[in-house]
């Protein structure tokens, strides 16, 4: 065998060695794909708590103003009239870059909780995920 075959050889089975030795891309088991559980906390406008969870979730397809910028009060006002004290049913749709878990969000009627604080002009659908769900894009 030639230096150049041997050196390509080499070359190749530690490519292989590596790649075997990297953590195998399977699902997130460890997300749950529906969170039904009573409203533990308000954290603003799109966030909140869930009793047992100890993640926060994220409400999906919605773009509320932050609760120290103009509207982020009432945004979180609204939230809270809406979704306090209820069992919400929320269809995880993804983990964002903080660790939330993002979830389309019902409450016990079947309401979506995106689609309510639209309706209530306090926040408005986040298109750039929603992809015009809602049809406000």
């Amino acid at each position: 065998m030639s230096t150049r075959r041997q050196f390509l050889f080499i070359a190749i089975a530690t490519l292989i060695g590596f790649v075997s030795l990297a953590p195998p891309v399977v699902a997130d088991a460890t997300r749950p794909a529906i969170l039904e559980a009573r409203v533990s906390k308000i954290i603003d406008g799109d966030t909140f708590t869930l009793s047992g969870h100890s993640r926060r979730i994220r409400v999906w397809g919605l773009d509320a103003p932050e609760w120290n910028r103009p509207g982020g009060s009432d945004a979180t006002a609204a939230l809270r009239g809406l979704i306090s004290g209820k069992t919400l049913r929320c269809q995880v749709r993804d983990i964002d870059r903080y660790g939330r878990y993002v979830g389309q969000s019902f409450l016990p009627d079947g309401r979506d909780i995106t689609a309510e604080m639209i309706q209530m002009g306090v926040a408005r659908e986040y298109c750039r995920f929603s992809r015009n769900h809602y049809g406000s894009c």
